[in-house]
Formats: structure tokens, sequence, C-alpha cells
């Protein structure tokens, strides 16, 4: 059997508070969201069959990255505006640093902030960044 890079993707969800600055409408003032993440990582699966366990994506995402951002005020964690295209930079930047050493690539993100309205940030625009 050929052996080849296999993407692996899971879907987390938490739960923020945020105001906007600078900004005219409704989401001015103090409101939350559970927001959902999809996050894919691809690499080669190891002897076990494994590109990662799933259990131990949790344990990335949920445990060292969410973590610090579930029922939290947002605009006291961050000196940006927290937009739903920030704050999906930021995970970004959170999960590229967790998995650097694990022989994986993060592929793509996906942050809805509602079942309907979503930021996607893919690797090949973060290439050159």
């Amino acid at each position: 059997m050929k052996i080849g890079k296999v993407g692996i993707s899971k879907v987390f969800t938490f739960d923020s508070a945020h105001h906007l600055y600078d900004y005219q409408g409704k989401c001015r003032n103090i409101h939350g969201h559970t927001y959902k993440l999809e996050v894919t990582l691809k690499g080669i699966p190891d002897e076990k069959g494994f590109v990662i366990d799933f259990h131990d994506l949790d344990d990335i995402i949920e445990n060292q990255v969410l973590s610090k951002i579930d029922h939290k005020y947002l605009n006291e964690l961050f000196d940006f505006n927290p937009t739903c295209e920030m704050l999906g930079l930021w995970l970004w930047d959170e999960i590229l640093k967790k998995i650097s050493n694990l022989g994986l690539s993060l592929e793509k993100l996906v942050l809805w902030e509602t079942p309907t309205s979503f930021i996607t940030i893919d690797k090949e625009d973060m290439e050159d960044k």
C-alpha cells in the first residue's frame, strides 16, 4: 500500500463574550457566541496508523489552546479588536506553536461565530506571513 500524507479534521466548540471596538452595530455591546472551530492537520501516518490520535488532538486544542479563551471575555485577553477574523488568526498561531514539533502541518482552520457566519484560513494564505 502506498503511504502518503493524510488530512485529519476535528470540530470543537467554545463559548466566549466580546464587544467590537469602533463599530456602530449591535456588536459594539457586550455579547457572547458559541463558536465552532474546525481544525485540519496533515501528516504521514505513524507505525500504528495514526497521523495523530484524536485524543491527543483533543488535548492540544481543548486543553492547551481553547482553555485560554473558553468562557472568557475576549476584550480582556487581547490587544486587538476581537473580530472572528482576528480570533481565527490568533487560533492559527496558537495551534501552530503546539504542533510544530509533531511533524504535522496545519492545513485549514474554520471558525464559525454563528451557525451561518464563519471565516476560513488556509495554509497557503499563511505561508509567507
